[in-house]
């Protein structure tokens, strides 16, 4: 995976959200995922919801 950077106001950043057990938000943002995260490996809609994102197309 890259590098462990987090870009932009972590606050609705998947990692957060699941520590939070948040998890009826959690499916909401990632009903069609495009964007995968380097760190976690997560995948969400907008990259806005992750760390290190990356396009998956």
């Amino acid at each position: 995976m890259g590098k462990n950077v987090c870009t932009g106001d972590h606050t609705g950043h998947l990692c957060v959200l699941a520590s939070n057990e948040e998890f009826e938000e959690i499916k909401q943002i990632t009903k069609n995922p495009e964007h995968i995260c380097f760190n976690c490996g997560r995948v969400a809609d907008c990259k806005e919801n992750l760390c290190n994102p990356m396009p998956l197309k």
